[in-house]
């Protein structure tokens, strides 16, 4: 047997909420220029207006459905979409503090630059007794806006995560609900030399990797070439193969580790493919079966654009300045943000990128030998901030005051018995 909340038990594939990223099938034959789109073709939602859904078509490319005409490819997602969509209709006004982050909170949003939103929520006490797990989580339909449960916030903080730190001390922080006062109040018990890792190195990391897959990247298309071959090489060969096609060394990454590279560069690329919605499954012999059935072109994976290489180098300059200084100045000036709009915009070789965030290396390392801030957060403040907040929900439920947490708390979902699915 198995728990499911009574809601989800029968579920309407025509009314789930089908967020940016959903897998679906079409319901309908739609002729596209000179070939058919079959119905039940698998595709992955990038976009929607309304009831109008872009939808990018494995094989196809990006066509445009209308709500009726596709459906959440399993029934799990069909159920994800449904829970996840209930869960921000409930518990959104349950938010205590909220923070525009991204480009926008660092100085270099640029025209068309997206609005991220980035909150905590605390839940009502009946949300957290009970045999179901709450949320941990509320996500907004297309993306943009996401609060943390106030655990997982704190939790996350504890651990110097950079998406939690900055949205804590960005300069547009604000609180909803005095319970979110409380957490921006205690806020520097959160920050310790640990930003070291979780900025500086991570990105170091992170920039290392990004340039052996956007090497290897260049190489796609000799890749697809090599798996229409007969027979279709092994994923080991391949990987030999493309450390060997004129793959120039790449700083801080040994020789030897090249074909590992690859290999990881292989799998990497059909796993954005398939994210992408251009493979049916996310394994090697799908796209061997791509290489052989589509001539679609397809843009590079997210993860893998040069772009993103700026964000990184971001992250390098703001541990240096907040370890020097102890304090977090997130908003980019100066020459690093005229280096980073030209990272941003492609102006600059991702090699001379790696090479520049390497150079930071030893100003990182001193700022933290020198560096004013604590080796470790203050627990003992922060366990008396999350026990402080629990009692103050507490309170709201049994005195049914006014509000979210409260009389206008929202009902928990209700759970019963399935029989479906054993355990």
């Amino acid at each position: 047997m198995d728990l499911r909340l009574r809601d989800l038990a029968a579920i309407d594939p025509l009314s789930v909420p089908l967020p940016n990223g959903t897998e679906v099938t079409t319901r309908v034959e739609r002729l596209d220029g000179e070939r058919t789109i079959p119905q039940g073709a698998v595709g992955r939602v990038v976009a929607s207006d309304g009831e109008l859904f872009d939808v990018l078509v494995v094989g196809v490319g990006v066509r445009r459905y209308r709500r009726e005409e596709i459906a959440p490819r399993r029934s799990g997602q069909a159920r994800y979409a449904r829970r996840r969509f209930a869960a921000w209709e409930a518990l959104r006004p349950c938010a205590v503090l909220e923070s525009t982050v991204g480009s926008r909170a660092w100085g270099l949003a640029e025209e068309g630059s997206d609005t991220d939103l980035r909150g905590v929520f605390a839940l009502p006490f009946s949300w957290t007794v009970g045999l179901a797990d709450p949320p941990r989580d509320l996500v907004s339909h297309d993306g943009s806006t996401v609060y943390w449960e106030t655990t997982k916030a704190i939790q996350q903080a504890l651990r110097a995560d950079p998406n939690t730190l900055e949205m804590l001390f960005v300069g547009s922080a604000r609180a909803i609900d005095p319970i979110g006062a409380w957490i921006l109040a205690e806020r520097d018990a959160f920050v310790s030399t640990e930003i070291y890792g979780s900025f500086g190195r991570y990105a170091l990391s992170q920039l290392k990797r990004l340039a052996v897959s956007l090497r290897l990247a260049e190489h796609k298309d000799v890749v697809l070439g090599w798996l229409r071959e007969e027979p279709a090489p092994s994923l080991d060969e391949v990987a030999r193969r493309l450390a060997r096609v004129g793959m120039r060394p790449v700083p801080g990454v040994p020789p030897g580790d090249l074909e590992l590279q690859a290999k990881a560069y292989v799998k990497q690329l059909y796993r954005s493919m398939h994210d992408q919605g251009l493979l049916e499954a996310n394994d090697f012999a799908s796209l061997v079966r791509f290489a052989r059935d589509s001539e679609t072109s397809f843009e590079l994976p997210r993860d893998l654009r040069p772009k993103n290489a700026y964000n990184l180098v971001r992250l390098i300059g703001t541990a240096i300045g907040w370890l020097r200084t102890g304090t977090a100045e997130l908003e980019v000036t100066g020459a690093l943000r005229e280096q980073l709009f030209a990272i941003k915009r492609g102006q600059v070789s991702l090699d001379e990128t790696l090479r520049a965030a390497e150079a930071l290396t030893p100003e990182l390392e001193l700022a933290r030998q020198a560096s004013p801030l604590p080796g470790r957060p203050d627990v003992g403040r922060v366990d008396a901030l999350l026990r402080r907040i629990g009692e103050e929900v507490a309170r709201r439920w049994i005195t049914h005051e006014e509000g979210p947490w409260g009389a206008g708390a929202p009902v928990p979902p209700e759970i019963a018995w399935e029989e479906s699915s054993p355990i």
